[in-house]
């Protein structure tokens, strides 16, 4: 849908406050747009758009939309959203994030990333690679790059790097030049009604690769792989551990900050060559295929081998992706967005590589009743390499409906399927005083959820010290 902007339109987001959000809306604030916005409360997002001049009503209320002429809605506002209602009966033009995006860089030359888990932290390898390289990319990102202290900036160069949600579907709005695609894994099924459906909308959205751009493929991941054989066109390349990858990762060595890793490069009819001694600041193997999948992308896009080497050794990482926050003489605490099962497995997975004698405690803070009920079994399985859990109540992210969720039970199903031990708690303060009572040596303690868990552990880190 093509949607005409004038620059006296005054933009008014509806859940400003969320990552993709805010990233827009800053993004067409720098374009010289007017852009205010409204969300239920103030968060690290909201205090950014602030700082940059954009107005932000706290409170969903009908007098925010005195001045808007045009509104943009994120996936997680309800029909029933006083704002919106409102703007129905005003008969002001509405739109969904996904929407907008594709209108904002339909001039620009794209790199979409999508998958259901670790394109945030692709997102971001790319966008540095593409900045060392002096291509300054406009990047809209799911999580604020370190190296820039934001999640998205507008560049003057041809390149924008996108950081594509498939929650809502809109992902397969985006104009494509290059993408990358992570994993297909059972998430936002409400959305779509069956996994069957998801996996239809990745390929789709792989198809749609235009003939002078690629898409790169991550083969390890069997959802995927089965894609691959339904896909129309061929026009992808595979990357992973798989010896049937055209970027095929061999000889990793990982150490407690970093990772290095040769990368096999071979296709149909070429010679095949290796690029030795890729190093990057991450852990784990799901980190070590990101940065697979951003350098496949790099050099497919022609920039030299020295420029990406040196963009991913300075890579400063993502906030909230194993974000260490504090020491407690030599116990260390982390700070980790993974709230599906594949995310936890690979975090607690990942630490366990490196802290190999070390207690390991996950404090889990589950995120929607309604993703635990889909997935209770699979979230019991995740916690097999930590040495006890900490579970937290349900984050309900606006859900009321509670699917007859009963916190007991749920810990008593992770004991079972991990057999591992599981502690009960009620609120931020009982997380508090069992770190003051349990805490004896050198653990790992990684605090996990896309709730209100980073601030539980921020908050007690200034009581704890």
């Amino acid at each position: 849908m093509k949607i005409n902007i004038a620059s006296n339109e005054v933009i008014h987001f509806i859940g400003i406050g969320g990552i993709g959000m805010s990233g827009l809306a800053q993004i067409m604030k720098n374009m010289g747009f007017i852009i205010q916005g409204s969300d239920l409360s103030q968060n690290k997002n909201t205090e950014r758009l602030i700082k940059r001049g954009i107005k932000v009503y706290f409170g969903h209320n009908k007098k925010n939309l005195k001045r808007a002429t045009m509104i943009v809605i994120s996936s997680a506002i309800k029909k029933n959203n006083r704002e919106l209602k409102a703007a129905k009966y005003k008969r002001l033009p509405v739109f969904k994030r996904g929407e907008m995006l594709a209108n904002i860089v339909a001039l620009k030359k794209n790199v979409v990333i999508t998958g259901s888990h670790g394109k945030t932290t692709t997102t971001s390898l790319v966008a540095n690679i593409l900045l060392e390289a002096g291509l300054d990319p406009t990047v809209i990102n799911g999580g604020v790059i370190n190296s820039f202290k934001n999640t998205a900036q507008l560049g003057k160069g041809e390149w924008a790097v996108i950081e594509s949600d498939e929650s809502d579907g809109s992902f397969l709005k985006l104009p494509v030049t290059y993408s990358i695609v992570t994993n297909v894994d059972r998430e936002h099924l409400d959305y779509y009604g069956n996994f069957e459906k998801l996996k239809k909308s990745f390929q789709e959205f792989i198809d749609k690769t235009p003939s002078f751009g690629k898409s790169i493929v991550c083969i390890d991941n069997n959802n995927l792989k089965s894609l691959l054989n339904k896909c129309e066109k061929k026009n992808f390349l595979t990357y992973g551990f798989s010896k049937r990858s055209n970027y095929q990762i061999i000889n990793v060595k990982k150490y407690i900050n970093y990772s290095i890793f040769d990368l096999k490069i071979k296709f149909v009819g070429d010679k095949t060559y290796t690029i030795k001694n890729i190093k990057v600041n991450l852990l784990g193997n799901h980190n070590i295929s990101n940065a697979t999948a951003s350098v496949a992308i790099a050099l497919n896009l022609g920039i030299k081998l020295d420029k990406i080497k040196k963009a991913l050794k300075k890579f400063l990482g993502i906030q909230r992706r194993f974000t260490k926050i504090f020491s407690l003489g030599k116990i260390e605490f982390f700070d980790d967005y993974a709230h599906h099962p594949t995310e936890i497995r690979a975090v607690i997975n990942s630490s366990r590589e490196v802290y190999k004698d070390r207690k390991i405690i996950s404090v889990f803070q589950p995120h929607r009743y309604s993703r635990v009920k889909a997935l209770k079994n699979e979230f019991a399985s995740s916690f097999k390499s930590a040495d006890s859990v900490v579970l937290c109540p349900v984050y309900s992210a606006g859900e009321k409906i509670k699917y007859n969720f009963n916190q007991k039970r749920f810990a008593k199903l992770i004991s079972k399927k991990s057999k591992i031990q599981v502690i009960n708690i009620k609120n931020q303060n009982e997380l508090k005083n069992y770190f003051r009572k349990n805490l004896l040596k050198d653990e790992i303690v990684i605090c996990m959820g896309a709730g209100s868990i980073s601030n539980w552990i921020r908050e007690i880190a200034s009581e704890l010290k």
